[in-house]
């Protein structure tokens, strides 16, 4: 299988983008190149080879949940551009419809 201007042609448009003649030339070529590698990857016996689902095996690469003390409400506050009391006080964001 090979990509044509033709093809190019319909993905820009699919994704609403517009090239130049030699942009799509480009594109034809460089669209080419990555399938041929894709084919040469089809060769490969793989049939020893365990599916994966990345490349590298990892566990659990998060680091342990530790307790620590939280902010005060007045050290929340603090910097608030506006507080009514002990809450933040913010713009009114839904309306009367």
């Amino acid at each position: 299988m090979s990509v044509t201007l033709r093809d190019v042609d319909h993905v820009a448009k699919l994704a609403n983008l517009s090239f130049s003649d030699e942009e799509k030339q480009t594109l034809v070529g460089e669209l080419n190149a990555i399938l041929d590698y894709m084919e040469q990857l089809n060769e490969l016996d793989t049939s020893n080879v365990d599916p994966l689902s990345h490349v590298i095996e990892l566990s659990n690469v998060f680091r342990d949940d530790e307790l620590k003390p939280g902010l005060s409400r007045e050290e929340a506050l603090r910097n608030a551009p506006q507080r009514s009391e002990k809450f933040f006080k913010v713009p009114k964001v839904l309306g009367d419809r």
